[in-house]
């Protein structure tokens, strides 16, 4: 592997999450994947290492930004005293939350959180990281195919993804001057465990949304995670600002 490359992964304990973090191991990143507070990333520490990769797993509530400083103090650290690193060189937004309801059933508390979540947390850690990125560094910002089709009950959670790919297009004329690169990637229908595992488990749903592709299936969490890596590769140098579809052509 490259000496000192480094890839951050919020949210990498399980699904595109995880596909992102074996796909950057693969193309010779340490990694460091994130989980929340209290749960583990075991099994995705296990699969990169088991595929000759390093990996370093760390706590974080990407809803809870006055944790963000600590983490950061504690990332410091734990890049020096494990890879003798002192900077990172991908960041990958990964980490949110899917709350689906009708627009009579929303509150303010279900508002809150899933905006505090995707779009407040992505932002502040965003501030927190770049001062450790260094110049030529990438970020990737996970987004939704939902912010161009639309579907009932996503109203919300459509509009907090929608608002992180307006804070990409912001920030890439705002880091470009360093040379740091950041696009984002917006999955359509993926059989992971998102929202319960809804489009891995139901072979009904899956059937369905496999008629609306241009593929005619729905996605692996491997072609997001394999996406993901080919963003952040130097074959993607001259990309900025950018909102990738990695949909199979859902809801032409």
């Amino acid at each position: 592997m490259t000496d000192h490359r480094v890839a951050v992964i919020t949210g990498g304990n399980r699904g595109l999450g995880r596909s992102a973090a074996r796909s950057l191991a693969a193309a010779g990143y340490r990694i460091v994947v994130t989980h929340r507070p209290g749960g583990e990333a075991t099994d995705t520490a296990r699969l990169i290492e088991a595929a000759g990769g390093d990996v370093m797993t760390m706590p974080l509530d990407i809803s809870d930004v006055s944790a963000f400083s600590a983490f950061v103090s504690d990332l410091e650290q734990g890049l020096t005293s494990r890879w003798g690193a002192s900077r990172l060189d991908v960041l990958v937004n990964n980490a949110g939350i899917g709350l689906f309801d009708p627009l009579a059933e929303v509150t303010p508390e279900r508002f809150d959180l899933l905006v505090g979540t995707n779009f407040r947390g992505t932002f502040f850690l965003i501030q927190a990281l770049v001062p450790l990125m260094g110049d030529g560094s990438r970020i990737v910002n996970i987004s939704t195919s939902l912010t161009r089709h639309v579907s009932p009950g996503t109203s919300i959670y459509t509009a907090a993804k929608s608002a992180v790919e307006a804070l990409t297009r912001t920030l890439a004329v705002e880091l470009g001057p360093r040379g740091i690169r950041i696009n984002t990637v917006a999955p359509g229908p993926t059989a992971t465990d998102f929202n319960g595992g809804a489009m891995r488990d139901n072979a009904e749903l899956r059937g369905y949304l496999a008629t609306q592709t241009a593929l005619g299936r729905v996605g692996r969490p491997e072609e997001i995670g394999d996406a993901i890596a080919a963003l952040v590769s130097d074959q993607m140098r001259w990309v900025t600002a950018e909102r990738l579809e990695v949909s199979g052509g859902a809801l032409l």
